[in-house]
């Protein structure tokens, strides 16, 4: 019988995942075999014929559980699932039969199993399983994970804490992410003083870093829905910077800052070739990440020549700079398996800033 936890969050973007792939990695240096599952998947993808939550798909590829795919996102919520839902089409299939089912097969299979939820404590609770009732009817003791802050993050636990309370799960402690290294200590110690009447213990998390916050090239085309071109090899780069390329070509240039991604007009044939020129040199290739080519303007044939010949990554997109920026700066980039230095980042860094024998003790 496996050990379980289950990893809640007050809400989106706290860095639950991040710290599903922490314990999983933390975890497989105590405990034998170390499983996964994701009960509730809001965000799916096709895996091998599997409709699966897309976090199911990047642990089991990052930690190769791929054998237990189907079972690591047993309730995959495709497009019109809530409506389907409501309006009675899936009333002869069991949804906590299914959550029931996949748990008790990995429970036999595994030592320690990650149970990550779905968002805040509420989050399922249209189909009658939000992460608080998921968490009681698996009986797994819940860590939620926050992001830092002192007042909001006691107002953010005390919101959902209601709810797991309301459920009867059984709420140990808090994993507090993304603090500012300087106030690090500070702000936990705050916090388990604030949350000492709660009976909960204060865990640290990751501080804050732009490697893990920002979008790597693959990452942007995925969100556009169109191909990279040009060096391939450099899907995986993080893009630190997001720079619209409309001033002129020299003050564009000099406000390169490190890995930047331009978003310009088709119609920039100067910049074009100037930017496929400057990628040659390895200082501005540090600076240059990539090309968002946008507008209904066909790239010139002479520009369009430069541009492939120089290998610089771009996406080629029919849409304004404007609505491109706009998508762009809108998105929180999601890790997934194909961002190696993110999962090398989270891996190392994992090793000294998270007490995985303090968050074991509390199961």
């Amino acid at each position: 019988m496996a050990k379980k936890i289950f990893i809640g969050a007050t809400g989106q973007n706290c860095g639950k995942t991040t710290m599903s792939v922490s314990l999983m990695h933390l975890a497989r240096k105590k405990y034998k075999k170390v499983g996964f599952i994701k009960p509730i998947g809001p965000k799916i993808e096709l895996y091998e014929d599997f409709i699966v939550d897309m976090d199911a798909v990047l642990m089991a590829r990052a930690f190769g559980l791929e054998e237990d795919i189907a079972l690591m996102s047993p309730v995959a919520l495709h497009k019109d699932f809530t409506k389907d839902f409501l309006s009675g089409r899936l009333d002869d299939l069991s949804l906590e039969g299914c959550i029931l089912d996949a748990v008790e097969e990995l429970d036999s299979k595994y030592d320690f199993l990650i149970i990550e939820g779905a968002g805040h404590g509420g989050v399922g609770s249209v189909i009658g399983l939000s992460n608080a009732r998921v968490a009681k009817i698996l009986n797994a003791p819940v860590m939620i994970v926050t992001e830092s802050g002192i007042g909001k993050v006691v107002d953010a636990v005390r919101l959902n804490l209601a709810l797991y309370e309301r459920e009867k799960a059984d709420v140990r402690g808090i994993i507090v992410n993304k603090l500012l290294s300087k106030k690090r200590d500070h702000v936990l110690g705050y916090l388990q003083t604030a949350l000492e009447p709660d009976h909960l213990r204060v865990i640290g998390g990751f501080n804050f870093s732009p490697v893990l916050a920002n979008p790597t090239l693959g990452h942007i085309g995925k969100l556009l829905n169109l191909p990279l071109n040009g060096n391939l090899e450099e899907k995986t780069r993080i893009i630190n910077h997001i720079q619209l390329g409309a001033a002129s070509s020299q003050r564009v240039i000099d406000g390169l800052l490190d890995s930047t991604l331009l978003i310009l007009t088709s119609s920039r044939d100067e910049l074009i070739v100037t930017l496929s020129s400057l990628y040659h040199i390895p200082a501005y290739k540090a600076k240059i990440a990539g090309l968002v080519i946008a507008g209904h303007v066909p790239v010139s044939k002479i520009s369009q020549q430069i541009l492939d010949d120089s290998n610089i990554p771009y996406i080629r997109v029919d849409k304004t700079t404007a609505k491109v920026f706009t998508t762009l700066s809108a998105d929180v980039a999601k890790i997934t398996a194909e961002d190696e230095e993110k999962l090398s980042w989270i891996k190392t860094n994992a090793d000294h800033d998270i007490d995985f024998e303090a968050i074991d003790a509390l199961l």
